[in-house]
């Protein structure tokens, strides 16, 4: 049985779903939206089987701390 639906894919089985996780079987992340910290976050949940998304996953840029004088 493949643990993620990578692994089920390279086994042709079109119709995988993945288990069911609670929230808190698996951590969010505060990473923005678009970043590499967060897309590296992203694959490693699709190749261990985690869901994609967190319900408490960053989504958007707002409350940055960035100093946008500087640039």
């Amino acid at each position: 049985m493949p643990k993620s639906v990578l692994d089920a894919i390279k086994l042709g089985l079109w119709d995988f779903e993945p288990e069911v996780m609670e929230r808190g079987q698996y951590d969010a992340t505060n990473e923005l939206p678009g970043s590499d910290q967060k897309l590296d976050i992203l694959a490693a949940r699709i190749a261990t089987g985690e869901p994609l998304w967190h319900p408490s996953d960053r989504r958007d840029c707002e409350d940055m701390d960035i100093d946008v004088t500087r640039r």
